[in-house]
């Protein structure tokens, strides 16, 4: 296992250079990425997912479309989703609701809920991880494992693509489910996000019990 704290991994890489710190990282031991989705909902959970991907689960899935969830349309998602589970795909995910947000802030929510994640899935290995990669500029904050935090990594690492895929597949079902519970705000949708919809029924129904409240004072306010 490499000591994250002496190898050079950089914030921002090409995709040709992150592939090759990738390749490194490999024979160091196992690789598990991590992303979230729906850190910039109104409403709803943010959810997080860890994967493991061996190369052939790798190559497979990079000949289905593998991206960034964000890049990709919902019927490709979940595609790959399924193609996750028909290859036996470690994974773990986890959530963190409004309430739990609004205390701690959306940032160390989102970090939390990808510690978990990881947490979970390193425990179904007898090794723990060489590296978790972790999508964005913010490290995981008491992570026992070492770590690299690459802006963009969700379109950059295929196992950070995946890691995408499953918490955007996850959220964007619980939000449909949740959609029959509070049909005024259409959240089959607009899955919590800020559509005009969804911000003008804030303004005529109020909120929730799964908003945030903190994301929606503007809204409320008629502020712009």
């Amino acid at each position: 296992m490499f000591k994250d704290n002496n190898l050079p991994l950089p914030l921002r890489a090409e995709q040709n250079e992150a592939r090759e710190f990738l390749t490194g990282l490999k024979a160091a031991g196992l690789i598990i990425g991590t992303d979230e989705a729906g850190r910039g909902a109104l409403a709803g959970p943010v959810v997080a997912a860890a994967v493991s991907l061996t190369q052939e689960q790798e190559n497979i899935l990079l000949a289905s479309k593998l991206n960034d969830s964000k890049k990709i349309s919902p019927n490709v998602r979940e595609n790959l989703f399924k193609k996750i589970q028909e290859l036996g795909v470690p994974w773990r995910a986890s959530m963190t609701w409004p309430k739990v947000i609004e205390k701690i802030n959306i940032l160390e929510a989102s970090l939390l809920t990808m510690k978990e994640s990881v947490n979970k899935l390193a425990k179904n290995f007898d090794s723990p991880p060489a590296c978790v990669i972790v999508d964005g500029n913010k490290r995981i904050p008491d992570l026992n494992f070492p770590q690299w935090t690459l802006i963009k990594a969700d379109e950059l690492i295929p196992v950070v693509s995946a890691a995408s895929i499953v918490a955007k597949v996850l959220r964007d079902r619980l939000m449909k489910i949740l959609s029959d519970r509070y049909p005024e705000y259409d959240f089959k949708q607009n899955k919590g996000y800020p559509t005009k919809f969804h911000r003008e029924a804030i303004k005529l129904k109020g909120l929730s019990d799964i908003h945030r409240e903190t994301f929606c004072r503007k809204i409320i306010r008629g502020e712009k």
